[in-house]
């Protein structure tokens, strides 16, 4: 075994001692290259279970997070998915791997342009991106069975929850800044909505627009 699969099966051990036990989510996540969404500068740390910059004050998330958001979603290969930050496309990659069609939201034109080249090359077809505004969602595909964000909203975006089926979930970072910021994940009821608090999290705000460069 060369020296990146055993740091790769030592990440993937990580993200099973710390919780996530689905199998197809483990599955997903050892089958998507994450050097493939590190920058140069971070290759030698791609295996490390730790968040990374990509530009743009943005961040690829730690896989652990990644995993524990994925399983949270309860994902099968008969939903249509809301991604809301699309990021370097590394969590996009995984949730494609799990569902029938995944629609994706990036604010930063750089970013979501590298996104799709990897996907493209990842062979994702059932992946659609969009550069727009993902506080607002994505109005004519809904509704979604599943939507996610990746980015922290002040609080659970009203348009979102409007735009999940009943029903669905929606798994997100809520909070002012990153010592307050809680995992929430949220089941769409024919009468409103639950939540559950899954824990502390760090993430960069979710803001409003589109980002020119």
């Amino acid at each position: 075994m060369s020296d990146s699969e055993t740091a790769k099966a030592q990440l993937i051990l990580a993200v099973r001692q710390g919780g996530v036990t689905d199998a197809s989510v483990l599955a997903a996540m050892e089958s998507i290259p994450r050097p493939m969404f590190v920058p140069q500068p971070f290759q030698d740390r791609s295996f490390e279970n730790v968040a990374l910059p990509i530009g743009r004050h943005q961040t690829v998330s730690q896989p652990m997070v990644v995993g524990l958001m994925t399983q949270a979603l309860e994902l099968n290969d008969r939903m249509k998915v809301l991604e809301i930050g699309t990021g370097s496309g590394y969590q996009a990659a995984i949730l494609a791997r799990l569902c029938r069609r995944l629609y994706t939201m990036e604010r930063h034109p750089s970013l979501l342009e590298e996104a799709e080249s990897r996907f493209r090359e990842l062979r994702l077809t059932n992946v659609t991106a969009v550069l727009g505004d993902g506080s607002k969602g994505w109005k004519e595909q809904a509704p979604f069975d599943r939507i996610m964000l990746t980015a922290a909203a002040i609080d659970i975006p009203a348009q979102l929850v409007d735009q999940l089926a009943i029903g669905g979930i929606m798994v997100l970072p809520v909070g002012l800044d990153d010592s307050d910021q809680r995992l929430i994940k949220l089941v769409k009821t024919p009468d409103g909505a639950e939540t559950e608090d899954m824990g502390a999290v760090r993430f960069v705000p979710l803001l409003p627009g589109v980002e020119p460069e």
